[in-house]
């Protein structure tokens, strides 16, 4: 009999914690349609600037790979549904991935992966999220870069109107990102 109520106990907490999972990656997919909703749009480049990129980062570092892919999956798939998550200055839906930012978009998940990926290898301070934000920025803007290659046709172009007026802004969200990350890691371990 005690046998029974404990696997049917353990059974609760597993269900419990997949339960909070699938939460915790919902609430993440929601929080960058939410970055994504500021955004201003700039008159030169059809590329606007949005808080989204900090979103993608934030959700990686502190969730890691795994959950961190999971996440933005999802937010794709919800803006694919038609769910306002895409940056409103945009085409919405589907024609989002085929527009201006696809690039961006599609490599998200990868971004997200690649940075808590990083950030699960070693000790999780500012150092190492600054690396891992960094790393996957490379990602995110090859892909974004190449994007807008296939638009333009020219790579000095693509690099003008996805690059140049976005450098500072990224800084300023790696450095965030990765300052968030590891307080929040800090706090995390400390309550373990």
């Amino acid at each position: 009999m005690q046998k029974t109520a404990t696997q049917a106990l353990s059974s609760y907490d597993r269900g419990l914690d997949s339960a909070l999972q699938v939460a915790v990656v919902v609430g993440a997919s929601l929080f960058v349609g939410l970055c994504a909703r500021l955004t201003l749009p700039l008159p030169f480049t059809p590329v606007p600037l949005t808080l989204q990129n900090f979103a993608v980062l934030l959700v990686g570092l502190t969730l890691g790979s795994r959950r961190g892919f999971a996440a933005l999956a999802l937010y794709l798939v919800e803006g694919v549904a038609g769910m306002r998550v895409f940056n409103p200055a945009g085409l919405g839906g589907v024609a989002q991935l085929f527009g201006p930012t696809g690039g961006y978009l599609l490599a998200y998940p990868f971004v997200a992966a690649l940075a808590g990926w990083i950030m699960e290898r070693g000790r999780k301070n500012f150092t190492r999220a600054a690396v891992a934000a960094f790393l996957a920025e490379v990602v995110l803007f090859s892909s974004g870069i190449s994007w807008l290659f296939t638009f333009t046709h020219s790579f000095a172009l693509a690099v003008r109107f996805g690059l140049y007026w976005f450098v500072f802004a990224e800084v300023i969200k790696i450095m965030a990102a990765a300052a968030i990350a590891a307080g929040w890691h800090r706090t995390y371990k400390a309550r373990s």
